[in-house]
């Protein structure tokens, strides 16, 4: 019965061991346990079995046993499927302080492969005493101190988990310390030793003590260290200062080392408490210290570091005064320290805002620019005024808040005076002595199109010689303009509501240069006047005129042509007459004017018998007296007619005279022949008059051309050269110099034919005559009085 019992208890154990193989194969885990400090060979459990494996076949299927991250703790003997210790397992190098310590191990068998998961707990055992960080501890108690105080000890350390590193203490017996250790969770915490009596150091200076720990383990282990408890002499008196609070002034930047304050405390105790020591409380900031110390034994308090008003003007300081006592007592005091200011910063000048360029015709109380002036000192030394600098200038500062100025335009500009402002702005505080600061602002001026183009002269007067080749350069004009870029782009044309110009002048639009578009004719135009304007590219555009006459100047172009009745009537003269007796006259015109149009007269052969003709005047008169015998004879004179002009240009005239008695009583007259001949003479009288009427005029003109030249030496004139009415300009006339316009051609005055002296051509020319050298330039004098050559068609 009973082993009937003993066999159906072993079925049933082993139906719950088979039962619990088979729930954890159905987690996929086996557990195990093993304590630590097992030995070599320690069985852990049948792995194979528990697995579901058969031993046999562990080998072919390539049984292993894999740890993860540990040494080779376990091994499986694979004859028999049994889970080993290989090695020594020390819980508390593998898992320390940790109260769940476990090795996870994979088993992995091939064909077909499984890998199963085994994790083996290592339970603790107490293999480690309680042990102190040290061999003795040395506590100091005052014997001032009361019973109750109670002093922290250093506790022991057990490298055991749970019950096994639960650490009491005990204290050895003695009279005058008791421990409390704590109950329950609190007793792993360190001890306190508590004072159960005064103590009297003159009595026991020196008391020992032996604290033990004991783990609860089992068995129980413990250890011990000793406590040595100096009693120390009571130091029952701290320093105390003369007063709680100092308050002291200070200038900023003080040099280093000034004595700010020296502090003085006192302590009624002897020897040891009564040696004090100074320095700052711990609730000083830092950066105090670096600019205040203070000596530790005389307390004198001195200047450190730089001292400014500006970043900190008062210092609260606490000092502590610390006697030497053990336990050390201390007193503490207030060092207030105000800082002066000095006038040590410079005013500052901020330019907020600048609107530069500023527009010429901008109006008075424009704002050009906003500006902030700052000083960091305070009181008189951070009172700042602003001016302007130098005075005079178009602008000023007006105040708009408290160090705050705006620079406003106070007059009206003008670019073409002033293109740019440089202004300085000094800003200068009220210290003792004052401080200034500048800064220079640049106002540059925009140009507005505010004036218009202008000629040098209001009128212009040009002198161009006739057969001039088509294009030719004339003149130039120009016009200034002071504004700047579009503005004072000038553009040139011509005004032609007076005169219809287009076929005879030209401007080019750009230089300003004239141009003659065809060859001009004296004989038909004798003077151009027009305007030429000038106008700028602004906007809207302004311009400007100045008037120019062009005097066309007379070339010798044109040959003397005869004029008068018919050639073939010979002149009849009377015989006998006298020596010098005018028989007649040869007329001749020129359609040129002054030396062109001057004519001279002279016979072909200079041999024609009793004849002779007037130089100037054309009249044939005999050289010796005519006899009544020589009556009947018929002669031709070959006259030969030449003007002045170069090269010189002539003609020829034909005159008869035929010899009459004077019982014929026939009357004479001349025939002319060749381009014509007149017969005509004009009275001596009517030339002289005409004569002294054109030498008064020459005179009066020569007269005029003297005081102007007076005057223009007077103005003393910048330019060696200008044009104006009545001026020369730099154009050649002719090669023998340079003819005024004159408005009438060669007059021809007819006398009655026969009144001795009689004058046929009168020359009307202007006596200013420029100086001209040899290839036909005009020369002309500049200020100096030197002369230079020019060429108008090639300037």
């Amino acid at each position: 019965m009973v082993a009937w019992q003993k066999d159906g208890g072993a079925k049933q154990l082993l139906q719950l061991i088979l039962l619990h193989t088979a729930w954890e194969m159905g987690r996929g885990q086996l557990h195990y346990s093993v304590l630590e400090e097992s030995q070599h060979g320690t069985f852990v459990g049948r792995i194979a079995q528990d697995l579901g494996l058969e031993v046999s076949e562990l080998v072919p299927r390539m049984f292993r046993l894999v740890a993860k991250g540990h040494e080779d703790y376990f091994q499986v003997n694979v004859q028999n499927g049994i889970l080993f210790v290989n090695s020594r397992i020390d819980r508390e190098q593998l898992c320390a302080k940790n109260t769940e310590c476990a090795i996870h191990l994979e088993v992995i068998v091939d064909k077909p492969l499984r890998v199963f998961h085994v994790e083996v707990e290592i339970k603790d055992i107490n293999d480690n005493a309680p042990v102190f960080s040290v061999n003795e501890q040395i506590l100091s108690v005052a014997e001032s101190r009361l019973a109750g105080s109670r002093f922290l000890l250093a506790g022991a350390s057990d490298a055991d988990t749970e019950a096994n590193a639960l650490i009491t203490y005990t204290l050895s017996p003695n009279e005058y310390f008791t421990l409390n250790s704590g109950t329950g969770e609190d007793q792993n915490k360190s001890p306190v030793l508590i004072l159960k009596a005064p103590l009297d150091r003159e009595e026991s200076p020196l008391h020992r003590v032996l604290l033990m720990a004991t783990d609860g383990g089992k068995p129980r282990l413990s250890g011990t260290v000793q406590l040595v408890i100096n009693v120390l002499d009571a130091n029952d008196n701290p320093p105390v200062f003369n007063q709680s609070v100092y308050r002291v002034k200070l200038l900023e930047n003080t040099a280093n080392g000034t004595l700010v304050i020296k502090l003085n405390a006192t302590d009624l105790d002897e020897g040891m408490n009564k040696d004090i020591s100074y320095f700052f409380s711990n609730n000083v900031p830092s950066s105090f210290t670096k600019i205040f110390s203070i000596n530790s034994n005389t307390g004198e308090l001195r200047v450190f570091g730089k001292v400014d008003f500006e970043d900190v003007n008062l210092y609260d300081l606490q000092v502590e005064a610390e006697d030497k006592g053990n336990p050390p007592l201390s007193g503490h005091c207030q060092v207030l320290i105000e800082v002066l200011d000095v006038n040590d910063n410079v005013p500052e000048v901020t330019v907020s805002s600048l609107s530069v360029p500023v527009l010429e015709n901008s109006p008075p109380g424009t704002v050009l620019a906003l500006l902030s002036i700052s000083d960091k000192d305070s009181e008189a030394n951070g009172q700042v005024s602003c001016f302007l600098h130098p005075p005079g200038l178009p602008f000023k500062l007006t105040s708009t808040f408290k160090n705050y100025y705006s620079l406003v335009l106070a007059e009206p500009l003008d670019r073409e005076q002033v293109a740019e402002y440089t202004l300085v702005v000094t800003a200068q505080d009220q210290g003792d002595p004052p401080l200034s600061a500048t800064s220079s602002l640049v106002v540059p001026i925009s140009d507005v199109n505010d004036n218009a183009p202008t000629f040098a002269q209001p009128s212009y007067t040009v002198f161009v010689k006739e057969n001039n080749p088509p294009g030719a350069h004339i003149f130039t004009v120009s016009a200034s303009d002071p504004d700047v870029a579009e503005n004072a782009l000038v553009s040139y044309w011509l005004d032609e509501k007076l005169w219809p110009l287009s076929s005879y002048i030209s401007v080019h639009s750009e230089s300003g240069k004239l141009y003659a578009l065809q060859p001009l004719d004296y004989e038909e135009l004798k003077l151009l006047e027009f305007q030429v304007r000038a106008k700028d590219a602004g906007l809207p555009s302004l311009c400007g005129n100045v008037t120019v006459q062009v005097f066309v100047v007379d070339e010798n172009d044109n040959a003397p042509a005869v004029s008068g009745p018919d050639q073939d009537s010979p002149t009849l003269v009377k015989v006998p007459v006298a020596a010098g007796h005018m028989v007649g006259k040869i007329h001749a015109l020129d359609a040129d004017s002054g030396y062109n149009a001057w004519l001279r007269y002279e016979l072909h052969d200079a041999a024609s018998g009793p004849w002779r003709v007037g130089l100037y005047s054309g009249e044939v008169s005999t050289t010796r007296a005519l006899e009544e015998a020589e009556g009947g004879n018929s002669q031709s004179l070959l006259v030969l007619v030449k003007d002045h002009g170069k090269p010189v240009m002539s003609t020829t005239a034909t005159f008869s005279v035929s010899l009459v008695a004077s019982a014929q009583a026939a009357q004479s007259d001349a025939r002319l022949s060749g381009m014509g001949g007149n017969t005509k003479p004009l009275a001596d009288s009517a030339n002289l008059y005409l004569i002294i009427a054109i030498c008064s005029v020459s005179s009066l003109f020569l007269l005029v051309i003297l005081v102007y030249v007076a005057l223009r030496c007077q103005s003393q004139a910048k330019e060696a050269m200008m044009y104006g009415p009545g001026t020369a300009t730099l154009v050649c006339a002719s090669e023998v110099g340079s003819w005024s316009y004159s408005n009438r051609h060669s007059h021809i005055l007819a006398g009655v034919s026969g009144e001795p002296g009689a004058k046929s051509d009168l020359m009307v020319f202007s006596p200013n005559i420029p100086v001209l050298a040899e290839n036909g330039k005009e020369l002309v004098p500049n200020a100096a009085g030197q002369v230079s050559c020019t060429n108008p068609y090639n300037s």
